[in-house]
């Protein structure tokens, strides 16, 4: 016969193993989720095309487990990432859908994300583009813009994007952050992004191009001159501090 303290010990053990079966239960689906949708989600951050369609049962096999889901910040952000795509996705071919359907199920994603991780630069940006594609430019959603460069300033990959949608709106900025952006330009030049910032430069941000281009003074000769012979090749006109291209160069 066990002693009574060898019941309570096989008790006890029952007890941890039945405590750990429905552990797994409820937390590896999560885990297994998380997985598979975090790397989706890596795959739009670098920007890789899916086919029409494709992340919609994706998006709502996860809205299915959404009471789960809400536990992992990982998977929140996931989840606002393959929203927002879906939306942009809508928005280019209105055969996959209503986009105001899709814009609202990512501004609340959006919003949901940015509850558990208040510093993340890029849905900060993502939530001001929302918000204007949902209900058109609103001064009052610049505040969204000011949150992306107040949490990450000199994040290159996000600047890719969001530099074009601040100089678009320039004008209407604080000195303060007219200033953060015009750095951000020389920061892509700097960093060899030269395509991107030439099409911000003659395009959207053209307005500024003086402001622009006098920025470039700090930016490292190699990187100002790659800049300038973009220019030239596009047969743009413009002088970039320091760099005095051959005459020919111009007549491409």
């Amino acid at each position: 016969m066990d002693a009574p303290w060898q019941k309570y010990c096989r008790g006890v053990s029952v007890l941890a193993g039945l405590a750990g079966v429905v552990w797994s239960l409820i937390a590896l689906p999560p885990f297994w989720a998380e997985a598979q949708v975090s790397s989706v989600a890596v795959r739009i951050l670098v920007g890789e095309q899916f086919k029409p369609g494709t992340l919609d049962p994706i998006a709502s096999r996860i809205d299915a487990s959404s009471q789960l889901a809400r536990w992992y910040p990982d998977l929140v952000r996931a989840r606002a990432l393959i929203a927002l795509r879906s939306a942009e996705e809508a928005l280019q071919a209105r055969s996959l859908g209503d986009p105001d359907r899709k814009l609202a199920a990512a501004e609340d994603k959006l919003k949901s994300s940015l509850m558990l991780a208040p510093a993340d630069a890029f849905l900060w940006l993502m939530l001001y583009w929302v918000k204007n594609e949902r209900y058109g430019f609103d001064a009052g959603n610049v505040r969204y813009l000011e949150q992306s460069y107040a949490a990450g300033p000199n994040e290159g990959w996000i600047a890719l994007r969001r530099n074009r949608l601040a100089l678009a709106i320039f004008p209407l900025l604080s000195e303060e952050l007219q200033r953060k952006v015009v750095s951000e330009f020389a920061g892509m030049v700097e960093s060899e992004f030269t395509d991107d910032a030439a099409r911000n430069l003659t395009g959207v941000g053209w307005p500024q191009k003086d402001r622009l281009l006098a920025s470039l003074g700090r930016v490292n000769m190699v990187a100002r001159e790659a800049f300038a012979k973009k220019l030239a090749y596009d047969g743009v006109k413009a002088h970039v501090p320091g760099v005095n291209l051959p005459e020919r160069m111009w007549r491409q």
